[in-house]
């Protein structure tokens, strides 16, 4: 049990950001890898973006959902990765009060929304493989707009109970976050008052919304397994099944690193595993994702292509 604070809490008015703590030369050399990062994110999901809404061929539920998710790749990355450039430049890498909360807020919205959003994509390949007869049924763009607008609402109903709790702890004297961004399991560990409430909210929320999301993934792609090996022709099975290659690996990596982050206690006492996990899912990932759908996905090189060939000059 952890000691009354001496002061009330709505006393502090910033935290400090300790990051990563190497030497000056080694700052900037991260500062250059996260730099490189973050323009690769952000020039990799606009160019998803804007191929998806020029190539009218793209213009279906399941490039629809992928835009979404290029969206949200870029919005939590870009809540992160402008504070933690600027930090490792600076001397003081400080963040108020209120900036910390507005950046907790965000990111778990945008990080539970995509979450519940990979579910309505392997929802959406299960509708097209698995019952192509209903599939413009299914998913209508009214279907396809109200799925989307679900997973933010779920995404946004755990983003607030997340910063409720979270921010309704007192950390009276203590304001040095062992992170290079307000995350839940540092702003845990600098409180002064017993924070067992909020470790089981974060677990069972986290449990909760992991178990929800990749059930309807696991069932999905199990409809999908058997509806793909009844198929007689293995190109027939191969082509079918290619479709969903994409989504299982960027599934894969996503509920790979949250779950080591946040569904189990462990995390919160080993902030050098965070950060790394840390820095996995909240710049690799959304830096992979667009590559993952664009190297792997025949429809979205030629979409490409096409656009590059129709904006090319010919002489």
């Amino acid at each position: 049990m952890k000691s009354e604070p001496s002061r009330n809490y709505s006393e502090l008015t910033e935290f400090i950001l300790l990051g990563f703590r190497t030497s000056p030369e080694v700052q900037v050399f991260l500062f250059l890898l996260f730099l490189l990062i973050y323009l690769v994110i952000v020039l990799g999901n606009i160019s998803m973006l804007i191929v998806i809404k020029i190539d009218y061929r793209l213009h279906t539920p399941m490039y629809f959902f992928l835009r979404n998710l290029s969206y949200l790749d870029l919005c939590y990355s870009t809540v992160i990765a402008p504070k933690t450039l600027a930090t490792f430049l600076s001397k003081e890498k400080k963040i108020s009060y209120n900036g910390c909360v507005t950046q907790f807020f965000f990111f778990a919205l945008f990080v539970g929304t995509e979450g519940f959003l990979l579910a309505v994509m392997a929802y959406d390949r299960f509708s097209a493989i698995c019952s192509p007869f209903l599939y413009t049924v299914r998913m209508s763009q009214q279907a396809c707009v109200r799925l989307v607008l679900g997973s933010y609402i779920c995404g946004c109903i755990n983003s607030m109970i997340q910063t409720g709790f979270t921010f309704s702890l007192r950390f009276c004297q203590e304001n040095r976050l062992d992170h290079f961004f307000c995350d839940v399991p540092a702003l845990i560990k600098i409180s002064c008052v017993d924070t067992f409430v909020n470790q089981i909210v974060l677990f069972v929320l986290s449990a909760v919304i992991i178990i929800t999301t990749t059930t309807v993934i696991l069932v999905s792609y199990g409809y999908i397994l058997s509806t793909v090996l009844k198929i007689p022709s293995t190109q027939g099975r191969s082509k079918t099944f290619s479709t969903c290659s994409s989504h299982i690996t960027v599934v894969s990596l996503f509920y790979g690193t949250v779950f080591f982050m946040y569904a189990q206690p462990g995390a919160i006492s080993s902030p050098e595993k965070s950060k790394i996990i840390a820095v996995f899912y909240t710049l690799i990932i959304p830096m992979l994702n667009p590559l993952i759908y664009s190297l792997r996905n025949r429809e979205v090189k030629n979409a490409l292509k096409r656009i590059l060939l129709t904006k090319m000059p010919f002489y």
